[in-house]
């Protein structure tokens, strides 16, 4: 790719925070190398020089695909070079139908990258740092440990310089972010605790920190550090922490390493230190060998926990994994799940989890909040900001991103609260 011919490149992200942090790696470094080309984050209007999709398979290969599909259709002539997580099987499938497409690597792409282009990101107003990649666990459902694989944690002194730009440079919200946070340092001798001590003893400032997903084992060696971080304002009081079933035979069975209790136990401390606090978690329901006591143990669990945020999957076996491998072999101890009853029991988790958020964010309605201004809202004329909980606040109004506000909560819904600016 020539700097001559360079014009507009059009860098897509999907999936979690780590990936979106990924990607504007990604843009960093082909702005290094292309000086003069134009990075943007969204879908071009007008034809791009090129296509960067950092896809996520998490839950599949569909949304993916749907991406390249849009992407190669509405521009034929682009060229487009894949990253992010994906696996053999999605590979397959994307040259079969599209054979002109590149799969490339960060790796591959970071070779440009330089500090000069070290604030290029999609909000002028959040940061994402990845501070780890890969992981310690093998679960069995899971394909992005095939791709990520084993823990790498980055260096502490560059994290902490890393933060310390992005809040020189104006962040008001900075994601720590990587496939499983809570192991950050198990290969360097520190925890995610004693990181988030340091940035906020390094770096002052008007900013707040997000944690990314951590699994729960990993937290419990250093739960006391960590839930005395949240004493600080400028930690959003916001985990998630994917339990993915409620009972300890289907654990097992995914090869988790954590019990109920160990996540049970965590949930209740955490909630009753902070009663306002925003758990987030994620069920998985119709895993080979799932009985029906099994999902009652998991509805149960759902009910003590109460978790303001829930990701509710149907399973779905990923190729080159130790469940799809179980879910093939139909072993008495592993039965696959038919699929009307995946939609059953993730339709009966949803309708309670929904009430339950409900009456959590029932909670704020008539107190007062400081928030910060994120996006547009999905409902004409309105805006999202975020409060000390991570919790999405509606405002009526098209309000800049990036302000901070006092507002007044009067009415909970679901998955928002909505505010009246003081």
């Amino acid at each position: 790719m020539s700097s001559a011919e360079a014009k507009v490149i059009a860098v897509l992200s999907q999936g979690c925070a780590a990936n979106f942090g990924d990607g504007e790696k990604i843009a960093r470094a082909l702005s290094a190398q292309v000086p003069d080309c134009k990075i943007i984050f969204e879908f071009p209007t007008e034809p791009p020089h090129a296509f960067y999709l950092n896809v996520c398979t998490v839950k599949g290969n569909s949304t993916a695909l749907k991406l390249v599909q849009r992407a190669a259709s509405a521009f034929p002539q682009a060229p487009i070079f894949i990253t992010g997580c994906a696996p053999k099987d999605f590979r397959e499938a994307v040259l079969k139908e599209f054979p002109q497409v590149i799969f490339t690597d960060l790796k591959q792409l970071q070779a440009g990258l330089n500090a000069n282009h070290s604030t290029l990101r999609e909000s002028p107003f959040v940061g994402i740092v990845n501070i780890e990649e890969g992981c310690q666990d093998a679960c069995a459902f899971c394909s992005t440990r095939l791709v990520k694989g084993r823990l790498k944690s980055f260096p502490e002194g560059a994290i902490v310089e890393q933060v310390q730009r992005l809040e020189d440079d104006g962040c008001l919200e900075i994601q720590l972010t990587g496939q499983d946070c809570a192991c950050y340092g198990f290969d360097t001798g520190t925890n995610l605790a004693y990181l988030v001590q340091k940035i906020l003893a390094s770096v002052p400032g008007d900013y707040r920190l997000r944690l990314g997903m951590g699994n729960p084992r990993h937290i419990l060696g250093y739960k006391d550090a960590l839930l005395e971080c949240f004493q600080d304002e400028r930690v959003y009081c916001f985990l998630h922490i994917p339990v993915q079933s409620g009972s300890n035979h289907v654990l097992q069975l995914m090869n988790r390493k954590h019990s109920v209790e160990d996540y049970r136990n965590f949930a209740q401390e955490l909630l009753e230190r902070f009663p306002l606090f925003t758990l987030s978690t994620d069920l998985i329901v119709g895993f080979p060998g799932e009985t029906e006591e099994d999902f009652r143990q998991t509805l149960d669990l759902l009910k003590e926990t109460r978790p303001t945020v829930c990701n509710i999957t149907r399973f779905v076996a990923r190729e080159g994994t130790v469940a799809a491998r179980m879910e093939s072999a139909d072993a008495p101890d592993c039965k696959a799940v038919p699929d009307t009853v995946k939609h059953e029991r993730s339709a009966q988790l949803f309708d309670v989890f929904q009430k339950i958020a409900q009456e959590n964010n029932q909670l704020w309605v008539r107190s007062t909040c400081t928030v910060i201004t994120e996006k547009q809202g999905h409902r004409e004329g309105t805006t999202i900001a975020r409060n000390g909980a991570y919790r999405p606040v509606a405002l009526q109004g098209e309000i800049p991103a990036g302000q901070k506000l006092q507002v007044r909560i009067v009415k909970a819904e679901p998955f928002a609260l909505i505010g009246e600016r003081l």
